[in-house]
C-alpha cells in the first residue's frame, strides 16, 4: 500500500510540474507579443526618424517630419497594441471570418459578401483626395512595418489570439481601412430594421391605426398618414412568427433593434462659458467590447497638433481636438436606407421588373471558404436599386410576397465613398466654417457634427441624405415596390440643404441623438429618430445654469437621472400609491405595497448602489410586454426595449390608445392600472427569482454591469475571467450616462452598449481638456495597459487630453522610434 502512496504522490506532483510547465510555457508564448515600447525599429517608407512616446495612460504621442511620417507611426502604433481587433474587423468586412472560425460565422460572412462592402471599398480607393490617398498608403505602411518586425523577431505572431487560430497575415491595404469604415456604416444603420417590423406589425394589427401607438412618431408636427403595407406591396401575408435574430456571434456586424448607434454632444459658445472660452462634451455610443473599439492618440500634423479617439484600422482622429478647433460626432439618424420589393420575372427568376421592362440582374459568384468544411458559393445579386438580399436577412422573407425579393438602397454602398478624405479634413480644419466645408465630401454614415472654434460653435449633419420623390409611396418609412419610379432614389440632397446650426443666440446646442428638425417630406431628413427622453434631462440640465464650465459638461455627462422614470412613474402608478390596507407579510400584494413606497420616494437617479432602477426597469418591461403580446404574439419579441411613447399614449389613452390595456383573449375589460398591477407583480416574481425577494438589498449594478467582453475569447472556461471586463455601473436606457440594456436573455440589464470614449474640452485652457475610454489602450490581456482606464471610466474621472510635448516626455512609459531604412 506505501508503495502505491507513494507513486500516487509522485505522478500527481508530476502531472503539477508538467501543469506549471505548460502554464510557463502558454505565457511564455503570449508574453513574446507584448509589444516593447522602447525600442529603434527600422522601417522603410518613411522619409525621416518617427517618434511614438507613449504617455503614462499608453497614449501614443507621435511626431513626425512628414504627415505621411505621422500616419505611418499611427498605423505601426494601431498595430502594436490591437493587431488582432484590425484584423477581425478588416476580415469581417471582407466577409472571411469563416476561413478561420468555421461555420459558426457563415451567416455573417453570406450578409456581407451580398452587400459587397469590400469591392465597394477598393473601388473607392481612387475617388481619395491626394493627401488622404498619401495618408491611406503610409498607414498601410506603418501597420506592415509592424508585421515585418513581429515576423522578423519571432514576437509571439503579434497577439496571443493568433497562436489559437492560426491564420496568414496578408499586408494591409489603403482599401482595408476604408472597408472598416464602411463596417462602422453597418453598424450605424438601423432603417431597414425599422421598415421590415414596421411592415411586420402592419400587417399583423387588426386596426392599422394602432400601428402609430407601438411604433410611435417623435413628436413634432404631424405626418400624413401613409396606406397599410398590404395595401402597398400586394401579396404580402401577415407572420407573427417570433423575429428571427441576426447572426449572434460577436464578431456580427449586424446588430439588433435599438443598437443602430447613439451619442451625446453638447457645446457652449464663449457668452456662456464661465472661463471665457469655448466647450464642447462628446461621448459617441458603440456596443461594448474588451478591448474597446475606441484608441486615443495624438497626431503632429504639419497643420498643428490634433489628438481624440481613433478606431484601430482607420488613420483618423474621429473625435478630438485641436489647438484651434474641437469636434465631436452623433448618430443623425438620416434615413439613408430603403428597402425596394423587386418583381421577377416569371419566364426567368434572374430577371426583375424596372420601369422600362424586365432587366437581368447583375450577378456574380462568390466563393466562401470554411474551415473544416466544404467552401460555399455564393451568387451575388444587384438590381439598379442595390444588392438583393436573402428572406432571413432581418426577417425580409415575412414581408415579400411569392415571386419577388428584396433589395437594399443605402448610402454605405457608393463605389466613390470620400468619407475617409471628409474626416482627414476636419482633422486640419482650422476654424468651424472650413470644418463644415470640408465635411461634405462625407458619404456616410451620416453624422451630426458639434464643432467649436475659438469664437464659435457650430452642428452640422453630414453624409448624403438620399433624394425621394414627393410621391414616394411608403415615404420610405416600410418597404415599397422598386420598379415604381416614385419610389426609386434621385440621387442626393445638396449638402446646403443639410441641417445646421451656426452660433446660435442662446449660445447652447447640442444632440443626443433627438429629432433635429421639423420638415415635411420629401426634405424631412428622418422619422426614425434615436432618442425622444434624454435631450429632455439635457435640456434641463444646460438650462439650470446662466453659464456653464468643464466641470459642469463633465457633470451633465454623467448624469443618471432618468426623465423617463420620472415621467411615467406618476403615470402608470396613479392608481395604485398607497391605496388599500396594509397586506400581511409573504404576500403578493404586500411585495407590491414594499415596490411602490421605494418608488414612492425615488428620485429617478439610475444609481448602482439602489434597489429603486431594478424594480422600475423590470416593472416597465413587464408592462409593455403584457400590453403588446396580447395583439402581436411572438412578435412583441422584437420590442427588446421600452418605448416610453407607447406606455405613455396608452396611459393618457391618445386616440384611444388605452385599447392596447384590455386583453382581448379575456372577457373582462382591462384597463391600464390592471395592467400596471398585473405588470408589477410579474415583475416582483422575476426579480424575486433572479434576485431575491428582499427589495432593499437589491442593487442595480448587479444586473446593471457593463460587460466589455472579448469577442473570441470571452466565452472560453477559465480564460474569460482574463479577457472579460465587467463592472457595475449606473445609468440605463434614457439616461445621460446611457448603458443600453441588452433587452433579451436571461440578463435583460446587462450593460451592453455605451460611451466607449468621453471627451470634454475646454478652449479657454486647451490643455486642461480631458478624455478617456472604458478598458484600456492594449487589446493583450497581459498588459497593465489592457483594463488600466475601465475603473476610471466606472468611476466618471478622466485623463489629460493635453498637447503639451514635455508633459508627454515627462511621463513616458516607452519611446518607440522609427528610423528609415537605408
Amino acid at each position: 500500500m506505501a508503495v502505491v502512496f507513494q507513486w500516487l504522490v509522485r505522478i500527481t506532483a508530476a502531472l503539477i510540474v508538467l501543469g506549471v510547465i505548460g502554464v510557463g510555457m502558454v505565457y511564455y508564448l503570449a508574453a513574446r507579443s507584448l509589444p516593447n515600447y522602447d525600442t529603434t525599429v527600422r522601417v522603410p517608407a518613411i522619409s525621416a526618424p518617427v517618434e511614438i512616446v507613449r504617455d503614462n495612460a499608453n497614449v501614443p504621442h507621435i511626431f513626425g517630419e512628414t504627415d505621411a511620417d505621422v500616419f505611418h507611426g499611427l498605423g505601426f502604433a494601431h498595430a502594436q497594441d490591437r493587431l488582432w481587433q484590425m484584423m477581425m474587423l478588416r476580415r469581417t468586412a471582407q466577409g472571411r471570418l469563416s476561413e478561420v472560425f468555421g461555420t459558426a460565422t457563415v451567416d455573417i460572412d453570406s450578409f456581407v459578401r451580398r452587400l459587397d462592402l469590400y469591392r465597394l471599398s477598393v473601388e473607392s480607393v481612387a475617388a481619395q483626395d491626394a493627401a488622404t490617398t498619401a495618408a491611406l498608403t503610409a498607414y498601410a505602411a506603418g501597420v506592415n512595418a509592424r508585421l515585418d518586425q513581429i515576423n522578423a523577431e519571432a514576437l509571439g505572431r503579434g497577439a496571443p489570439e493568433m497562436f489559437l487560430f492560426s491564420t496568414p497575415l496578408a499586408p494591409w491595404r489603403p482599401a482595408d481601412s476604408l472597408a472598416i469604415a464602411k463596417l462602422m456604416g453597418l453598424q450605424l444603420s438601423g432603417h431597414l430594421t425599422e421598415e421590415v417590423l414596421r411592415a411586420r406589425i402592419s400587417l399583423a394589427l387588426e386596426d392599422d391605426a394602432r400601428l402609430a401607438d407601438i411604433l410611435p412618431d417623435t413628436p413634432g408636427a404631424g405626418i400624413a398618414s401613409l396606406p397599410a403595407y398590404a395595401q402597398l406591396v400586394p401579396g404580402a401575408a401577415p407572420s407573427h412568427a417570433a423575429a428571427a435574430e441576426p447572426p449572434t456571434h460577436p464578431l456580427s456586424p449586424f446588430k439588433t433593434r435599438g443598437f443602430a448607434g447613439a451619442s451625446n454632444a453638447w457645446a457652449a459658445a464663449a457668452s456662456r462659458s464661465a472661463s471665457g472660452g469655448t466647450l464642447l462634451a462628446n461621448d459617441p455610443h458603440l456596443g461594448f467590447s474588451a478591448p474597446a473599439i475606441w484608441y486615443l492618440a495624438r497626431l503632429e500634423l504639419r497643420t498643428g497638433g490634433v489628438i481624440g479617439g481613433s478606431i484601430p484600422g482607420l488613420p483618423l482622429i474621429l473625435t478630438g481636438r485641436s489647438d484651434r478647433l474641437g469636434w465631436g460626432l452623433t448618430t443623425a439618424y438620416v434615413d439613408d436606407q430603403d428597402v425596394m420589393i423587386e418583381e421577377l420575372n416569371p419566364d426567368n427568376p434572374e430577371e426583375y421588373r424596372t420601369p422600362d421592362g424586365f432587366k437581368a440582374f447583375d450577378s456574380r459568384a462568390s466563393i466562401i471558404e470554411i474551415k473544416g468544411a466544404d467552401p460555399i458559393t455564393l451568387t451575388l445579386r444587384w438590381s439598379d436599386n442595390g444588392p438583393v438580399l436573402p428572406g432571413s436577412f432581418r426577417n425580409l422573407g415575412t414581408i415579400t410576397p411569392p415571386g419577388h425579393v428584396a433589395a437594399l438602397a443605402w448610402t454605405v454602398l457608393s463605389p466613390n465613398d470620400t468619407s475617409v478624405s471628409g474626416g482627414l479634413g476636419i482633422m486640419q480644419a482650422q476654424t468651424v466654417a472650413e470644418a463644415i466645408t470640408a465635411s461634405e465630401a462625407h458619404i456616410a454614415p451620416a453624422q451630426n457634427l458639434t464643432l467649436v472654434d475659438r469664437g464659435s460653435i457650430a452642428m452640422k449633419t453630414v453624409g448624403a441624405i438620399p433624394r425621394r420623390d414627393a410621391n414616394h409611396q411608403s415615404q420610405g418609412r416600410m418597404p415599397a415596390l422598386g420598379w415604381r419610379p416614385e419610389n426609386r432614389w434621385q440621387g442626393r440632397m445638396p449638402y446646403t440643404s443639410n441641417p445646421g446650426f451656426v452660433s446660435p443666440i442662446g449660445g447652447i446646442l447640442g444632440n443626443t441623438n433627438n429629432k433635429t428638425v421639423d420638415r415635411p417630406f420629401p426634405n424631412h431628413v428622418s422619422f426614425h429618430w434615436g432618442d425622444t427622453q434624454r435631450v429632455q434631462r439635457w435640456k434641463r440640465l444646460m438650462q439650470a445654469r446662466e453659464v456653464h464650465t468643464r466641470d459642469s459638461f463633465i457633470e451633465a455627462q454623467l448624469d443618471t437621472v432618468s426623465f423617463t422614470a420620472r415621467s411615467l412613474l406618476p403615470l402608470i402608478g396613479a392608481e395604485l400609491w398607497f391605496t388599500g390596507e396594509a397586506a400581511p407579510d409573504g404576500t403578493a400584494e404586500r411585495q407590491r405595497q414594499r415596490a411602490l413606497a421605494l418608488l414612492a420616494e425615488w428620485n429617478g437617479e439610475m444609481n448602482e448602489h439602489w434597489p429603486e432602477p431594478l424594480i422600475y426597469a423590470a416593472w416597465l418591461r413587464a408592462l409593455q410586454d403584457r400590453m403588446a403580446r396580447d395583439d402581436l404574439g411572438p412578435l412583441a419579441d422584437a420590442l427588446t426595449h421600452v418605448e416610453p411613447l407607447f406606455i405613455e399614449r396608452a396611459f393618457r389613452d391618445v386616440d384611444g390608445a388605452a385599447v392596447w390595456c384590455d386583453v382581448r383573449q379575456s372577457a373582462p375589460v382591462e384597463t391600464c392600472a390592471d395592467m400596471a398591477r398585473l405588470s408589477l407583480d410579474d415583475a416582483l416574481v422575476w426579480i424575486a427569482e433572479n434576485w431575491g425577494t428582499q427589495l432593499e438589498s437589491l442593487r442595480w449594478g448587479d444586473a446593471h454591469q457593463a460587460t466589455h467582453d472579448h469577442a473570441v475569447l470571452g466565452e472560453v472556461p477559465i480564460l474569460r475571467y482574463f479577457v472579460n471586463i465587467r463592472q457595475s455601473t449606473s445609468g440605463g436606457d434614457n439616461t445621460l450616462q446611457r448603458g443600453l440594456t441588452r433587452g433579451t436573455g436571461p440578463d435583460p440589464f446587462e450593460n451592453v452598449h455605451g460611451a466607449g470614449y468621453r471627451g470634454v474640452y475646454d478652449f479657454a485652457d486647451p490643455n486642461s481638456s480631458v478624455f478617456v475610454i472604458s478598458t484600456g489602450q492594449s487589446g493583450h490581456f497581459l498588459s497593465r495597459h489592457y483594463d488600466d482606464l475601465a475603473q476610471l471610466w466606472r468611476r466618471g474621472e478622466y485623463i489629460p487630453m493635453s498637447l503639451d510635448e514635455g508633459l508627454a516626455r515627462a511621463a513616458a512609459v516607452g519611446i518607440t522610434r522609427l528610423e528609415p531604412l537605408q
